[in-house]
């Protein structure tokens, strides 16, 4: 009586090695690009350049620079925001730059993912 389930002689069909093969190679392509992701900076101004934050691709804030006409003691509420504005748009470039260099690479599994029913 013939053996239910497994694989003939226990090993896995050539495709589906392949498809093992491919998965590894990718995970590996992504920890290698999510590392060269983590030195790269990203930079942002406001207020016409009066305000510059820099971040890193691990999302840590490297720098602030403001220019001195900026700082004014009566108007601080402004510095704060402008220095908000910066960091959010330095932090959306970032991820920016993330979702492109991840979706190149999910771009890979096309070959992956197709025909199966989950």
């Amino acid at each position: 009586m013939a053996k239910r389930g497994g694989f003939p002689g226990g090993a896995m069909p050539g495709n589906m090695a392949n498809l093992m093969k491919q998965a590894q190679k990718m995970q590996r392509q992504m920890e290698e690009q999510q590392a060269e992701l983590e030195t790269k900076e990203f930079e942002a101004t406001a207020g016409g350049g009066a305000v510059t934050v820099k971040v890193s691709g691990k999302k840590e804030v490297v720098s602030v620079k403001l220019a001195p006409e900026v700082v004014d003691p009566d108007d601080v509420e402004m510095l704060e925001d402008l220095i908000v504005a910066a960091t959010n748009e330095a932090l959306r470039k970032m991820e920016e730059e993330s979702a492109k260099v991840m979706g190149n690479l999910a771009g890979g599994l096309g070959g992956l993912g197709g025909g199966f029913p989950f």
